[in-house]
């Protein structure tokens, strides 16, 4: 059985096309205002409108405001909310209650101690992301075509159904999904031919790999 596949970052009805032609059976859409692929509400809501029925929608966030959150749900109305800060799992836990949307965690991984505090949002949120911690300093926690060693998710991930971020393109999905078996993968840059431009054949490609991919 393949994974669940989603494109993170969709910025336009072409690249929504493309996402959902190839099969994605979630598409993200960016609210914060440093990454290059985030959209202003009005922008969010026509897309929102063009995918609602056709594949799920995921709001992306990072520490955002409950003030935020609610104006995102109002305008937006997202299948489920990607939470991509530093939120606490009494955070999503709130968030979750308050808002009323499936709750995706991302957990920033560089080792082993990092993909360990998974644990703490297991029954809390209702997927667990792993991704490439950001280098320090950098302006997005996500998004930044960064891998990271798979090996270090060995112990937390058998026993933890998760999404695998971080780096992933066409060329390397398959491996990852032999070597992983996650759920889902998610990618945004890896489908890009520059930060925030998505490229439909990259898209297409991505995602008729990850449908495809045996798991060994």
């Amino acid at each position: 059985m393949s994974p669940i596949a989603k494109i993170c970052g969709i910025t336009t009805p072409e690249a929504l096309d493309a996402a959902i032609a190839g099969g994605a059976d979630y598409i993200g859409l960016v609210f914060f205002a440093k990454s290059p692929r985030h959209l202003e509400i009005a922008r969010a809501k026509a897309l929102a409108g063009l995918a609602r029925g056709r594949v799920k929608i995921v709001a992306l966030t990072v520490d955002a405001s409950d003030e935020t959150l609610q104006e995102i749900v109002d305008e937006v109305a997202p299948d489920a909310l990607q939470l991509h800060g530093g939120e606490t799992p009494e955070r999503v836990a709130e968030i979750k209650r308050k808002f009323g949307r499936a709750v995706i965690k991302a957990i920033p991984v560089a080792t082993a101690e990092d993909a360990s505090k998974a644990r703490d949002y297991v029954g809390v949120a209702d997927v667990i992301l792993f991704d490439a911690k950001a280098s320090s300093g950098a302006d997005l926690p996500g998004g930044n075509g960064r891998t990271f060693d798979w090996s270090v998710l060995e112990g937390v991930s058998d026993s933890i159904p998760f999404m695998l971020s971080g780096g992933l393109d066409p060329d390397n999905v398959a491996e990852a999904i032999a070597q992983m078996h996650p759920a889902a993968v998610d990618v945004s840059s890896g489908v890009e031919m520059a930060p925030g431009v998505k490229d439909p054949e990259r898209i297409r490609r991505f995602l008729h790999v990850a449908k495809t991919a045996k798991q060994t």
